[in-house]
C-alpha cells in the first residue's frame, strides 16, 4: 500500500487503483483499427449504419459544405441550416411539436433533467436509470426520490406522498391553498444494462394523476421500437403529449453522434434559453449533424430496419438460453447474458474476443444490482450465419459456475 506523503498531491489515485486491481474492476482503453476483423455485438450500431454509404457521404458533405466544426455554441456560430432541418425531421419523424439538438445523448439528459426540475422540485427516478439521468439529477438540486426498477406503483406514491407533504406544510402555516409542486418521472425507455423496456404507459398515468411530467431516455428505443423505429413513447401513444419530454442520442440506430430533446415547444424553448449544456457547449459538429439526418431519412425510407434488430435480438436470445445460458428476454436490441462474477465475466469477454467476436462487458459499478453480465448489441445488419457464429463462441467460451 503505497504511503502518503506531504508533497504527493495523488497519492490517493494510487491506492485506488490498488483496490481496483484486487476487485478486478480495471478498465482500459482498446482502439480498434479502422477495418476490424472481429463480428461485432459490442457497439450502439443497432442499424448498421455508421459505415452505410449514405451516410458517410452526407457526413463527408457536411464537413465540406459547413466545415469540420461548428465553430461556436449554438446561439452564437454554431447553429447551420442542417442542423435545423435535422430538429424538424426528428420532430416530424418521432411525433413530437419541437426539437434541439446537443452535442450528445449524455449533454441533452442533463439539460432535460435539471432545466425543467430546480430546487424546490422533486424528481422520481428509476433505479435502473442510466449515468446521465442520474447526473441530471443530481445537478438539478432538487429532491430525489429513487424508486425500484420499473414499478409505476412506486412512481405513483413517491408523487403522492410529496403532494401530501405540501398540503401539510400549508396547514401548518398560513392555511393558504399551497402551489402544485414541480415534479417529473424519469426514466429509460430501454434500460442499457439488461434490455428491458419501461412499462411507459402506466407511469404516464401515475404522473397525470399528480401533474408531474414525464422525461423519457430513448437511447436504446429510437430506431428500434414503435412505428418504423419511431421509438418507445410513440409506441405507447404518448408521443406529442403536452406533459411529456423525450430525449435521444444520435449515436446509437442513427450511427453518428449527438443528443436531442423533444418535446412541446414551449419546453424546448425554456431550455434554449436555460440549459447549461445548450447554451455554453459548442454546437454539434456538421458532419454528425449530415450523417444523423440521412440515417434518420434511410429509416424513413426502409422502416423494417428496426423490426429486423428485434429479430436478430430474440434469435440471440432463444439460441443461448436452448444453450443452457442465462439470459434476459430482450425488448429491444439488449440481449444480457449473466456471468458467474466480475473477474469471469472480464476472462469471458476476453476469450470471445481471441475466438473473433467482440462483445461487451458490464460489471461493477457500471450495475446497479452488482451482477456482471456480457452485454450484447443486436445488429440489424447481421446475417443469420454470423448470428449463429456469435452464439457459437459464446457458449463455447462460457465459464463454469
Amino acid at each position: 500500500m503505497p504511503q502518503d506523503r506531504p508533497d504527493d498531491a495523488f497519492a490517493w489515485i494510487d491506492a485506488q487503483r490498488e483496490r481496483r486491481d484486487r476487485a478486478g474492476l480495471v478498465r482500459r482503453l482498446s482502439p480498434r483499427p479502422a477495418d476490424s476483423p472481429l463480428l461485432d455485438l459490442a457497439s450502439n450500431d443497432y442499424l448498421g449504419l455508421a459505415r452505410h454509404p449514405e451516410v458517410t457521404a452526407a457526413a463527408a458533405a457536411a464537413a465540406q459544405r459547413w466545415g469540420a466544426g461548428s465553430t461556436g455554441s449554438r446561439l452564437v456560430t454554431g447553429s447551420t441550416e442542417l442542423h435545423t432541418t435535422l430538429e424538424r425531421e426528428l420532430a416530424d419523424f418521432c411525433g413530437f411539436e419541437a426539437a434541439l439538438v446537443f452535442s450528445s445523448g449524455y449533454a441533452a439528459n442533463l439539460a432535460a433533467v435539471s432545466a425543467l426540475s430546480g430546487r424546490d422540485a422533486l424528481i422520481v427516478s428509476d433505479a435502473g436509470n442510466h449515468a446521465s439521468l442520474i447526473d441530471g439529477c443530481r445537478l438539478s438540486r432538487a429532491e430525489v426520490a429513487v424508486v425500484p426498477h420499473a414499478d409505476p406503483d412506486a412512481v405513483r406514491k413517491a408523487l403522492g406522498a410529496a403532494e401530501e407533504d405540501t398540503r401539510e406544510e400549508a396547514a401548518e402555516g398560513a392555511g393558504a391553498v399551497p402551489a402544485r409542486r414541480r415534479a417529473l418521472a424519469v426514466s429509460d425507455s430501454v434500460f442499457s444494462v439488461d434490455g428491458d423496456a419501461a412499462p411507459l404507459a402506466a407511469l404516464a398515468a401515475a404522473c397525470r394523476a399528480h401533474g408531474a411530467a414525464l422525461v423519457v431516455d430513448e437511447a436504446h428505443g429510437l430506431g428500434v421500437l414503435g412505428e418504423g423505429g419511431r421509438g418507445a413513447v410513440h409506441g405507447a401513444g404518448l408521443a406529442g403529449a403536452p406533459d411529456v419530454v423525450v430525449t435521444a442520442t444520435l449515436s446509437k440506430s442513427l450511427g453518428s453522434q449527438g443528443g436531442v430533446v423533444l418535446g412541446p415547444a414551449r419546453v424546448i424553448e425554456h431550455l434554449l434559453n436555460t440549459a447549461r449544456t445548450f447554451i455554453f457547449d459548442t454546437g454539434l459538429n456538421p458532419a454528425a449533424v449530415g450523417a444523423a439526418l440521412a440515417s434518420l431519412r434511410l429509416l424513413r425510407r426502409e422502416p423494417e430496419r428496426a423490426a429486423r434488430v428485434r429479430t436478430v435480438a430474440m434469435g440471440l436470445y432463444g439460441r443461448l438460453t436452448a444453450a443452457g445460458l442465462t439470459a434476459v428476454r430482450p425488448d429491444a436490441s439488449v440481449v444480457s447474458v449473466r456471468a458467474p462474477s466480475p473477474e469471469q465475466a472480464v476472462r469471458w469477454a476476453a476469450d470471445c474476443r481471441a475466438a473473433g467476436l467482440l462483445v461487451g462487458c458490464f460489471r461493477p459499478p457500471s450495475v446497479p444490482d452488482g451482477i456482471s453480465r456480457l452485454r450484447l448489441t443486436a445488429r440489424g445488419d447481421l446475417t443469420e450465419e454470423q448470428v449463429g457464429r456469435a452464439v457459437d463462441v459464446i457458449v463455447k467460451t462460457a465459464p463454469t459456475a
